[in-house]
């Protein structure tokens, strides 16, 4: 059911164009190979990597079916191309990248390889109390049938502290963002309420403003950065649904946040190659982020 699934939403018959079809393409692999059609599943993952996504999901789902078929060089591959081609010349990977280096290190491990630059920097980005390397040590599956108690022990203490990293991860579910507002809709926000123009002097003092806040919060180590356009007409909705003025500049920032928690949100900073935020239609590399 969930094949036919995939394949319906691949289909070119949909009306409406997916956004990720590599993601779709990554998850229908997995499900295949749990099925036992691995030929079938080998071949898409394939596909996957040669289509060389902007997305690092389709390169963790991929990779992790490769792992969890026992098949860790082809695993470690996948990682690490998705590495290479989301993270080379980055400066701070992006909070949808850490699940990329993360499994990056753990099939490392289980390789026995020594560590390298990007085992060091998921070991920085991990910040729960048990270490990557011990969380991914290659001899926690022989504790789990140990007779020991302070074997067993230790094990419960490693689970708390991943089920630890899941229960963060859940509490944060949308980023942090920035509010940004197109051109246009600037104009008519401030034409409609004059007393907003103290808060958005020009538009291009509103852009910078807008990315030297999201550097500073990236600088104080916090993560899940995002910006979210705004509309007038979705924010005098929000106003009356506040029962508030839209004219109030108190309510811009819960405006911002209601918009990430409802899935709008553009993850900050963009993908490498990846169109900037701001809309100019120009590479972040070569707009707002110079």
């Amino acid at each position: 059911a969930a094949t036919k699934l995939y394949d319906r939403l691949l289909s070119s018959e949909t009306s409406v164009p997916l956004d990720n079809p590599s993601l779709v393409r990554a998850l229908k692999a997995s499900n295949l190979w749990e099925y036992d059609h691995e030929a079938e599943a080998r071949a898409i993952i394939d596909g996957v990597r040669a289509a060389s996504p902007r997305d690092p999901a389709p390169w963790v789902i991929a990779a992790e079916a490769l792992e969890s078929h026992d098949e860790l060089e082809a695993a470690h591959e996948t990682f690490t191309e998705g590495a290479r081609l989301l993270l080379t010349d980055v400066p701070e990977p992006p909070y949808s990248t850490h699940p990329l280096l993360y499994g990056r290190h753990r099939v490392r491990r289980m390789l026995g390889l020594a560590h390298d630059e990007w085992d060091a920097l998921a070991d920085t980005l991990h910040s729960m109390p048990v270490s990557l390397d011990e969380l991914h040590d290659p001899k926690r599956v022989w504790s789990l049938g140990s007779d020991n108690p302070a074997d067993l022990e230790a094990e419960i203490l490693r689970l708390r502290a991943e089920l630890g990293a899941y229960r963060e991860a859940l509490s944060r579910p949308f980023p942090v963002a920035m509010l940004h507002w197109p051109a246009a809709e600037l104009t008519e926000l401030i034409e409609a309420y004059p007393d907003l123009a103290a808060e958005y002097p020009t538009y291009e003092e509103h852009l910078a403003s807008i990315e030297a806040a999201l550097r500073e919060l990236a600088s104080s180590g916090t993560p899940n950065l995002g910006v979210v356009p705004g509309t007038v007409p979705s924010y005098e909705a929000f106003a009356a649904s506040e029962g508030a003025s839209p004219a109030d500049p108190v309510l811009l920032p819960q405006y911002a946040t209601t918009l990430a928690a409802r899935g709008l949100a553009v993850a900050w900073p963009p993908q490498r190659g990846a169109d900037c935020w701001c809309g100019s239609g120009r590479a972040y590399g070569e707009c707002h982020g110079q």
